[in-house]
C-alpha cells in the first residue's frame, strides 16, 4: 500500500478520498486554488500545496504542476477524483512517465473509452449492443445534419469527449439541428477542449442505467450491480438509486456481463462505470451501450451502500498492485440506496446555477464516508462548511445525501425525512425540489425515465407548501423576538416603558409590517400584542406571547390610459389570533388556525426563510427605511443572472425583439445559459462584447420598450 498520495481534485471528492486514505493509514496531500485557500478539502488533508488561480485552467487542470508537486512532496501516487484531469489520458501517461502511479485505468484504456466514437466501435466488436447513430470522424455540419435526418428525429448530439451531462443537445426537428450543433460544440470546447460530436437516435421513454465495474492488474473483473440514474435535468443526474427498480435477475446478469466484456476489451484496471440507455417497451426493456466513464462516479455511494464495499479502498488496493478483494460470487445486494444531489441552483429559473455564501448549512444526523456494517442509514458527502462560498469557478454541487434501508419504500421515507431536516440559507438550492420529486407518483411508483421532471412539471415547479399566514407570522415573530431580546439586553428599568411589551397609556398597541410573497405585496397589522416572556419573567421560557393579526393583499388600481397610480386598495386574506413561543432566534412554536406549527427561520437581508417538516418557503419582510431614496430599475434593462462570460449576442443595436426571443448566451459553471427578452422592444445598446467577463447583476444590454 502507498504511504502518501496526492489528491488532484477539490471539494467533496477530495474529502471523500482523504477519509478512506486516513482510515488505511495513507498520508494525503491536497492542492488548492486561490478560491479554495480556506476550503474544507485543504483542512482535512495532511498537507496542502498552492496550485494556482481560481479558474480550473490556472489550477486543477495544470497537470505538469500537479506532477511536480507530487514529486516534490514525496507522493507515490495521484488520485484524480472525478472531473478535471480524471479522464485525461495524457495526464495519466505523464504520471506514469514521472514514476508516479495514476490511481485509475491506463492511458490507453482512457483513450479507447474517452472518445465516444472510438468506444462505440470497440463495443460493437466486443458484441455489446449499440443504439443506432453516427460515430464517425466526418464532422462537417451539413453531413452530420444529413445523418440526423437519416436516423430520424428526435436525435441526440453528444460531445465525443464529453461527460457529466455537458455537451449534449436533444434535437426535435431538422430545422433546429445546425443551431444546436453549434451550441453543443461551444460547450464541448469549453469543458473538454474537443468539439467532435456524435449523433444518436434518442430512445423513447429511455432510462439511464449503469453498471459499476472493477478490474485489477491480475485479469480479474467484477461488477457491483446497477444504478438507475434516470432522473435528470440538463442531461445531468439529480437522483440515483441502487438497485434499479424493475430490473430482474436475468437482465442484471446480462447487463453485468456486457459491462465486464466492455472493460475486458480495453484491459481496464480500477473503478469504472459502463452506462446504458434502456428503451422501455410494453413487454420488455432493451439496453444499449452509451459510454464508459473511466473514473469513480459521483453516484458511487449508492453502490457502496448496497454492496458494503468501500470503492475508494478498492481503488487504492488495485493501484498498488493487489488483486480484487472479492470475486463476483462473493458480492450480493443488500437493501436499497438512494442518493440526492444537493446543488446551488434555482429549479424555478431553469436550474440556473447559483453562487453565494452558505449563510446557514444544517444537516440531519448522518455519517460521513463510513463503509462497514455499522454505517448509519443516512450519509452525507460534502466538501463545504457553513460560511463557505459557492464560487462561479466550479461545479454547483453542495453535497450528496445518501440513504440506505431494507426496501425502496423505506429508503424513500428516510430520504424525505433527511431532506426535511436539511437547512440551507444564503443562496438558491434544490433541497425542496428534491422532496417534490421523490413524492411524485412517478418516482414513488418507480415509473422512471429521463423525462420524469418534464412530465411532472405541475408538481415540481413554483410550489408553495406553506400557508401565507404561517410565513407572515414567522417573519413577524422573528422580528419581534429579535427586538425583544435587544431591548431586554439594554433595559434596566422596572417601569412598563422600559420593557418590550407594546405598552400604550391611552390606546391599544398596533403595528404594521410590509410583506412581499410570491411577487405580491401584503400589509400585515398586529394589535394587542402581549409579550408574556418579557412582562412576567416568572413564567419562564415556556410562556406564550400573542397578538391579533390581520393580513391584507394590496390591489393597485390605475385609471384607464393614465400612468397615474390611484390609491391602493386592499383585500382581506387573513384575520385571527396568534400565539407563539420563540425558543431562540431561529426556533419558534406557533399556534394559529387551530393548530401548532414548529418552525425554524433565518433572515438573510430582508428575506425570511421558513422551514417546517411539511416544507420550506420564503417571504420578504420589507425594511421600508432601507429603501428610502432608491430609484426604480430602468424598464427594459437586462442583467446577468450570475458571474460568467459572454459567449455571444444574438441581436444587434436597432434590432426589434419579441418577448422570449434569445438575446445573449452566457457561460457559467461550464454551462451555457440563454438570456431572453422580458418584453417586446428595440435593442438600444450592447454593454459588453463576446468574450467579456461579467459579474452577477451586470447590465448586459438595454431595450427600449414599445409603448
Amino acid at each position: 500500500m502507498f504511504s502518501k498520495i496526492l489528491i488532484a481534485n477539490r471539494g467533496e471528492i477530495a474529502c471523500r478520498v482523504a477519509a478512506t486514505a486516513k482510515r488505511l493509514g495513507v498520508s494525503t496531500v491536497a492542492v488548492y486554488s486561490d478560491a479554495d485557500r480556506e476550503a474544507k478539502h485543504v483542512a482535512v488533508c495532511d498537507e496542502a500545496i498552492y496550485l494556482g488561480g481560481s479558474a480550473p485552467k490556472d489550477s486543477y487542470l495544470k497537470g505538469d504542476a500537479i506532477i511536480a508537486i507530487a514529486l516534490d512532496v514525496g507522493a507515490q501516487a495521484i488520485h484524480p477524483g472525478y472531473g478535471f484531469l480524471s479522464e485525461n489520458a495524457d495526464f495519466a501517461q505523464a504520471c506514469q512517465d514521472a514514476g508516479l502511479v495514476f490511481i485509475g485505468p491506463s492511458a490507453d484504456a482512457i483513450r479507447a473509452m474517452g472518445g465516444k466514437s472510438e468506444s462505440k466501435r470497440l463495443m460493437e466488436a466486443a458484441g455489446v449492443p449499440l443504439i443506432p447513430g453516427y460515430h464517425g470522424d466526418n464532422q462537417d455540419a451539413d453531413f452530420l445534419k444529413q445523418q440526423a435526418d437519416s436516423i430520424g428525429y428526435p436525435v441526440l448530439i453528444k460531445a465525443s469527449a464529453g461527460g457529466g451531462g455537458k455537451g449534449m443537445r436533444i434535437v426535435e426537428q431538422s430545422s433546429e439541428f445546425i443551431e444546436l450543433l453549434e451550441s453543443c460544440r461551444r460547450e464541448a470546447i469549453t469543458s473538454f477542449g474537443n468539439d467532435q460530436v456524435l449523433v444518436e437516435k434518442y430512445a423513447l421513454k429511455p432510462r439511464h442505467i449503469e453498471i459499476q465495474v472493477f478490474g485489477d492488474t491480475h485479469g480479474n473483473y467484477v461488477h457491483l450491480f446497477e444504478r438507475d440514474c434516470s432522473v435528470q435535468r440538463r442531461h445531468q443526474k439529480v437522483l440515483e438509486e441502487a438497485p434499479a427498480p424493475g430490473v430482474d435477475a436475468a437482465m442484471r446478469e446480462a447487463m453485468g456481463t456486457a459491462a465486464i466484456e466492455a472493460a475486458r476489451a480495453v484491459d481496464y484496471v480500477g473503478a469504472g462505470t459502463v452506462e446504458f440507455i434502456v428503451e422501455q417497451r410494453e413487454d420488455s426493456m432493451n439496453f444499449y451501450f452509451m459510454e464508459m466513464n473511466t473514473r469513480l462516479q459521483v453516484e458511487h455511494p449508492v453502490s457502496e451502500a448496497i454492496s458494503g464495499v468501500d470503492l475508494v479502498e478498492w481503488q487504492l488496493l488495485v493501484a498498488a498492485g493487489q488483486p480484487l478483494p472479492k470475486k463476483q460470487a462473493d458480492l450480493a445486494i443488500n437493501g436499497h440506496a438512494i442518493e440526492a444531489r444537493i446543488c446551488a441552483e434555482n429549479p424555478d429559473n431553469g436550474f440556473l446555477p447559483a453562487t453565494g455564501t452558505l449563510f446557514t448549512y444544517q444537516k440531519p444526523e448522518h455519517s460521513t464516508f463510513v463503509i462497514n456494517k455499522n454505517s448509519a442509514d443516512v450519509r452525507i458527502d460534502d466538501g463545504v462548511r457553513e460560511g463557505d462560498v459557492i464560487s462561479p469557478f466550479y461545479d454547483s454541487m453542495i453535497a450528496k445525501l445518501i440513504v440506505h434501508a431494507p426496501t425502496r419504500e423505506q429508503a424513500l421515507a428516510k430520504l424525505d425525512r433527511a431532506l426535511a431536516q436539511t437547512r440551507i440559507v444564503g443562496l438558491p438550492n434544490n433541497v425542496a425540489f428534491l422532496r417534490y420529486i421523490i413524492n411524485t407518483e412517478s418516482f414513488s411508483q418507480a415509473n422512471l425515465d429521463t423525462a420524469l421532471i418534464e412530465r411532472e412539471r405541475d408538481e415540481l415547479f413554483d410550489q408553495h407548501p406553506l400557508a401565507l399566514s404561517t410565513l407572515a407570522v414567522t417573519a413577524i415573530t422573528q422580528q419581534l423576538a429579535s427586538e425583544a431580546a435587544a431591548q431586554t439586553a439594554k433595559s434596566t428599568g422596572a417601569d412598563p416603558f422600559s420593557k418590550p411589551i407594546g405598552f400604550r397609556a391611552f390606546s391599544d398597541y398596533t403595528r404594521s409590517f410590509s410583506l412581499v410573497y410570491d411577487e405580491k405585496s401584503y400589509n400585515a397589522r398586529i394589535s394587542n400584542w402581549h409579550n408574556a416572556n418579557c412582562s412576567d419573567s416568572k413564567k419562564g421560557s415556556d410562556s406564550l406571547s400573542s397578538f391579533a393579526l390581520v393580513i391584507e393583499k394590496e390591489i393597485a388600481n390605475t385609471e384607464e390610459n393614465s400612468n397615474i397610480n390611484i390609491a391602493a386598495q386592499t383585500e382581506m386574506v387573513y384575520e385571527g389570533q396568534v400565539s407563539y413561543n420563540s425558543i431562540d432566534a431561529y426556533n419558534h412554536t406557533l399556534w394559529l388556525e387551530g393548530a401548532r406549527v414548529n418552525v425554524q427561520s433565518w433572515t438573510n437581508k430582508e428575506t425570511v426563510y421558513v422551514f417546517t417538516d411539511n416544507g420550506r418557503d420564503e417571504i420578504t419582510l420589507v425594511d421600508i427605511m432601507a429603501h428610502v431614496g432608491e430609484d426604480s430599475a430602468a424598464v427594459g434593462s437586462l442583467k446577468s443572472p450570475m458571474p460568467g462570460q459572454v459567449v455571444a449576442f444574438k441581436v444587434a443595436v436597432g434590432d426589434t425583439v419579441k418577448e422570449g426571443e434569445p438575446l445573449a448566451v452566457i457561460e457559467a459553471m461550464k454551462i451555457e445559459h440563454t438570456i431572453t427578452a422580458p418584453t417586446d422592444g428595440v435593442v438600444a445598446e450592447l454593454l459588453f462584447a463576446a468574450g467579456d467577463s461579467v459579474a452577477d447583476g451586470d447590465e448586459l444590454l438595454r431595450i427600449d420598450t414599445e409603448s
